[in-house]
């Protein structure tokens, strides 16, 4: 018998063939009931990019993780990010719905998945969130990106990158709004769970948007490229995203009774494969916490969930430092990363978190730093919590708690605390837009 390496190329019908099986037992995975043997584990995939992690949306568990915190390509789920972004400048009052947002030349000229718009032309803001989340239009993420950036997409990505940072996302850096290949733009499957929680958090009302099917803009419908919305009952979000060197990526959500999971998986072969293991591993985890909800005593053992990878070959192993630290540096072991596309040349600028550590890492934005802002000086005591609370509503964005005041002489100061000098520029710029005084004070003030 002839060994593998002997086999010849398989023939057109045979690819044909196995093609269709492979739909077949995709489409019996999405109409599969909810019980132990629609949830039985399945075979990793292959390819060295895989990684995945399936998360408790409520209390923030995880419930499986394989390479979760190993640096991956994000893709077009980078737009989870530049809607996040878009969401708070929403609910601070620096942009409605109804606002234009212009297709710049650079914002033309980018490639598909795009809406086409030829430079100049607008749509509104409401149009832009829903061409990002449903059509994943690369051109209308940097339009939006230079809106919100003062012009400037390289602004607004370093915006996204401090964002990250304050939700926990260690491991995350972005350098353009649409997830374009970039080797420079890398995250990990769990700083994109962390990322999805916060979305269902902080915005629950703009939420939907990921479970809209479709999009009919000026008469073209265009549907959702998640395919899970169909197939799976309770999905109902979030975003999809490929490129050559990422391989198939989603990270998607879903609601049974009152249990919410989110389940990102990075690196799929296919469409298809992709959708199945991300539908097979929230099957498994509903299954599991289901039974251990009636009182039976289940582990979330990774076993549980599908078969340990083979050993692969390493294609790089580094020692990375992070130049901001938090705190005193553990002495973990080094860090692998496994991917198929090139080594991101600014690696050793992430912090790689002990992939033993469980749950999932909410760092408070209170941590961020030590420099304030203050918003008022007033005669009265009253007068300055009265500002403290104005504000509060004003941009809740940027002063969703705290504000104090402080006695400063006969007079008395509202100040709110626990920024780094980057968010609280941006706060104080986002209060000024509203014709509100505000000032920027270092850890020393």
């Amino acid at each position: 018998m002839p060994t593998a390496a002997r086999r010849r190329p398989a023939r057109p019908f045979a690819r044909l063939v196995l093609g269709l099986a492979l739909a077949i037992i995709a489409g019996v995975s999405a109409l599969a009931p909810a019980n132990p043997a629609a949830a039985a584990p399945t075979t990793p995939f292959p390819e060295m990019r895989y990684a995945a992690v399936v998360v408790d949306a409520q209390t923030g568990e995880v419930l499986f993780s394989r390479r979760a915190d190993s640096l991956r390509y994000p893709a077009s789920v980078t737009k989870v990010m530049t809607l996040y972004l878009t969401f708070e400048a929403l609910a601070s009052g620096r942009l409605s719905l109804n606002d234009p947002v212009f297709i710049s030349a650079r914002a033309a000229a980018q490639s598909p998945t795009k809406l086409g718009l030829p430079a100049g032309a607008s749509l509104t803001v409401s149009e832009a969130i829903q061409a990002l989340a449903i059509k994943s239009a690369n051109d209308v993420a940097v339009a939006l990106a230079e809106k919100l950036g003062d012009g400037s997409e390289r602004r607004f990505a370093a915006m996204m990158t401090l964002r990250a940072r304050e939700l926990g996302m260690v491991n995350s850096h972005f350098v353009n709004a649409s997830g374009l290949p970039d080797t420079r733009q890398v995250s990990t499957a769990r700083d994109l769970a962390i990322l999805s929680r916060a979305v269902l958090r902080d915005f629950p009302q703009n939420y939907a948007l990921f479970s809209q099917q479709s999009f009919t803009f000026r008469g073209q419908k265009m549907n959702n490229h998640n395919g899970l919305l169909w197939a799976m009952p309770g999905v109902d979000g979030l975003k999809t995203g490929f490129t050559s060197a990422s391989g198939y990526n989603l990270a998607g959500s879903a609601v049974r009774g009152d249990r919410r999971l989110i389940a990102v998986v990075l690196g799929g072969p296919s469409n298809a494969r992709r959708n199945a293991k991300v539908q097979n591993l929230m099957l498994t985890a509903f299954d599991l916490a289901a039974r251990r909800d009636r009182g039976e005593r289940v582990q979330f053992a990774q076993a549980s969930f599908e078969a340990e990878p083979a050993p692969a070959v390493l294609y790089a192993q580094v020692r990375p430092v992070d130049p901001y630290p938090a705190g005193p540096q553990g002495t973990g072991p080094d860090r692998v990363v496994l991917t198929s596309a090139p080594t991101p040349r600014n690696l050793s600028q992430f912090e790689i978190v002990d992939p033993q550590e469980t749950g999932l890492r909410q760092k408070p934005r209170a941590e961020a730093g030590r420099w304030s802002v203050q918003v008022g000086a007033f005669k009265t005591q009253d007068m300055a919590r009265e500002q403290a609370s104005r504000v509060r509503k004003l941009v809740p964005a940027h002063f969703a708690s705290g504000g104090r005041a402080e006695r400063a002489g006969s007079d008395w100061r509202t100040r709110f605390t626990g920024y780094s000098e980057t968010s609280a520029r941006a706060a104080c710029k986002a209060l000024k837009t509203r014709g509100e005084p505000c000032m920027v004070l270092p850890p020393s003030a």
